[in-house]
């Protein structure tokens, strides 16, 4: 039987085990000559089995300690949350600290605030001139003291240049309802979705272990003029987000 047969079934097992309950997450997986023994198959099949699930995101490799299985707490993301009628004179809370804290989990973030010339993408949504400037609002947004998402918010400089989105630091009652002080309320939004491998940056700032996806969720935002005035893009780890959106028929 080929080689690639035998640690696909290696894998499989070992995959089946973890979907199935029977290894838990955070449980130590059997050593390398414990799989080598149940399976009658050499070192090299077992370590390229254990390749494949790491890859996968399904268990994590610790020197001089084991293989686990990974710790999966997936955060409900509800993307719809955002423009939920609130008090117009509290605090807004985006759907992220909501989602956070719905769970009983302590939510934290940084921000900072820059003008650029955005990306070529970012600035085609944004429908900006040549060398158009932007205000971006970056987060690196924590759960429990752990690294969870990015999102990066891009302002068209020319609206918000003048306003507190551009300005470092939180927006209490946030951006959204600053854009509509403005006199642009955002009536209508476009959602993007798509899962990549992570750059190296993301991986960093993220702390990623190897093999994990990310899903890339772009909401542009658009005026009672249909004038795009925000782009807001999220970098979410696919082990530590699911996404839920609820559609009713009217």
């Amino acid at each position: 039987m080929a080689r690639s047969s035998l640690y696909q079934q290696v894998a499989a097992e070992v995959r089946r085990a973890i979907y199935a309950g029977e290894l838990a997450p955070g449980d130590q997986i059997p050593t390398e000559a414990d799989l080598m023994e149940a399976h009658g198959v050499s070192r090299n099949t077992v370590r390229l089995a254990l390749g494949e699930l790491e890859n996968e995101g399904l268990i994590l490799r610790m020197r001089r300690r084991g293989t686990f299985v990974r710790e999966r707490r997936p955060l409900l993301m509800r993307p719809q949350d955002e423009f939920l009628p609130h008090d117009q004179e509290g605090p807004r809370f985006d759907t992220f600290v909501h989602a956070v804290r719905s769970e009983g989990r302590t939510a934290d973030q940084r921000i900072e605030v820059s003008i650029v010339e955005p990306p070529e993408d970012v600035a085609t949504r944004l429908a900006l001139a040549d060398g158009a400037l932007a205000v971006v609002r970056r987060r690196l947004r924590f759960v429990d003291g752990q690294p969870y998402n990015t999102l990066d918010s891009y302002f068209p400089l020319e609206i918000v240049g003048d306003s507190e989105i551009a300005r470092p630091g939180d927006i209490t009652r946030g951006a959204n309802r600053v854009l509509e002080e403005l006199g642009h309320l955002q009536v209508r939004v476009i959602d993007d979705l798509s899962a990549r491998m992570p750059t190296s940056d993301e991986s960093s700032r993220l702390q990623l272990e190897p093999g994990t996806p990310v899903v890339v969720h772009t909401r542009v935002g658009y005026d009672a003029d249909d004038t795009p005035v925000r782009v807001a893009v999220s970098v979410l780890p696919a082990d530590k987000h699911l996404i839920r959106y609820e559609l009713e028929r009217h």
